[in-house]
């Protein structure tokens, strides 16, 4: 199954001029421990998806009392550079609808 089939949210936006941050908001808590406990939400995946190095990934956390996984990445241009095509990083997302999740 697909990451857009178990999340009720997947969004992005900026965290700052330099950062973007990615909310995956989970439809119940047992999805949201499932997914996270499977490991497949991780910094090797947003550096995969996002063409960054790892360490441009700054964190993956989860939080359960919201049943979300929330990650931070390094912008690979700042928000309102020459070259930069989403200012408010709200279309920056996508990738990860199609994330293969094994449950």
């Amino acid at each position: 199954m697909k990451l857009r089939d178990v999340a009720a949210v997947i969004r992005s936006k900026n965290s700052g001029p330099f950062e973007l941050t990615f909310d995956i908001i989970f439809k119940d808590g047992d999805l949201f421990q499932r997914v996270y406990e499977a490991g497949v939400i991780t910094q090797e995946l947003f550096a995969k998806l996002y063409n960054l190095p790892v360490e441009n990934v700054t964190a993956v956390i989860g939080f359960s009392p919201a049943n979300a996984i929330k990650a931070t990445l390094v912008r690979p241009i700042p928000s309102g550079a020459l070259g930069e095509r989403d200012v408010y990083g709200a279309q920056q997302h996508v990738p990860l609808f199609d994330v293969e999740i094994q449950l």
